[in-house]
């Protein structure tokens, strides 16, 4: 029904000869979404333009820029999140539009895989430089806008942040960074009453796997390059594999939750099954409690850690944590 209404609004804009942004709906918040030319992005792009939010929806390339700028309530926007200039860029052309800005939701990120003792320092500092570094770029440039409109800003992170698997550890690196950053920018925005979260998703059906298939192939990630018969049959059979996943519905659920709420969460997991979630929280528990049985002398009995897991969890019953 909302799409129906926008399409009527921008229907009636073009018969009066005044764009589409002129007419948009009064209060409608801001949302600048980073990668959002597939996957993961793209589905908190359809979500949240559905649901009553103008997307700036971000990508790289003409063809998925063109895409998003026709879809309903979403303006396209060209971001490299390596690229200062782009982002300052993308910081004048979002003033332009009058809007304000309420939200950042920083999706854009790649993935790479190899054994840590043989991966290039090229390779690591490339998933770093999008995966941590673009969210802080992002966020910086975007940080006064958040706070004039007390508005709210999430990275998509990874359970690969908590449970690390051997050969992707370059990845899990990146995303057990954005962890602590989420963690020190929530403290830092507080007092100025703006919301910080994560969500981490599992394995949802996207691009990335394919993305670093072909990598290992070709050396690039580049899906439009030219490959062999052999290189194609090794991506028709990801691609068979990717199939089976699930799409990425309640990741969009989860950034509609953070943007929506009362009460944001700061950190969210967005598991595809209840085997993903059981492993993740395993091993969360079991760091701590390694932690713990590292030291003698400050030590935890049963009954003590029994006690400080009903405090945590009383914690968030009332909302305060």
């Amino acid at each position: 029904m909302y799409r129906v209404r926008l399409l009527l609004v921008a229907l009636a804009a073009f018969l009066l000869g005044q764009p589409a942004s002129a007419q948009a709906p009064a209060g409608q918040k801001a949302v600048l979404v980073t990668g959002a030319s597939s996957g993961i992005g793209l589905e908190i792009t359809e979500y949240l333009s559905a649901r009553g939010f103008h997307v700036y929806a971000t990508a790289r390339k003409a063809e998925d820029l063109k895409r998003l700028d026709a879809m309903a309530n979403v303006s396209s926007l060209r971001l490299d999140v390596t690229k200062q200039a782009e982002v300052d860029a993308a910081v004048k052309f979002v003033a332009a539009q009058g809007r304000g800005l309420f939200g950042v939701i920083n999706n854009a990120g790649v993935a790479s895989a190899g054994e840590l003792t043989k991966t290039t320092d090229a390779d690591i500092l490339w998933q770093h430089d999008i995966n941590v570094m673009g969210p802080l770029r992002v966020n910086r440039a975007f940080a006064e806008m958040l706070k004039a409109s007390k508005g709210r800003t999430a990275i998509i992170g990874s359970l690969s942040g908590f449970a690390v698997r051997p050969g992707s550890g370059g990845y899990s690196m990146t995303k057990f960074a954005t962890e602590a950053y989420t963690d020190t920018l929530a403290m830092e925005l507080k007092e100025a009453g703006v919301a910080v979260g994560i969500i981490d998703p599992g394995s949802f059906r996207s691009l990335a796997r394919e993305k670093v298939v072909t990598r290992m192939l070709t050396g690039s990630a580049d899906l439009d390059q030219q490959l062999t018969d052999e290189q194609k049959k090794v991506i028709a059979a990801q691609r068979a594999e990717e199939s089976k996943r699930p799409e990425p519905v309640v990741v969009a659920e989860q950034v509609h939750h953070f943007l929506a709420s009362d009460s944001p969460r700061l950190r969210y997991m967005a598991a595809p099954d209840k085997e993903t979630a059981d492993r993740v929280m395993r091993v969360t528990l079991a760091r701590t409690l390694q932690l713990n049985a590292s030291q003698a002398e400050y030590s935890l009995g049963r009954d003590e850690l029994v006690r400080l897991l009903d405090e945590i969890l009383a914690q968030q019953a009332s909302g305060r944590q």
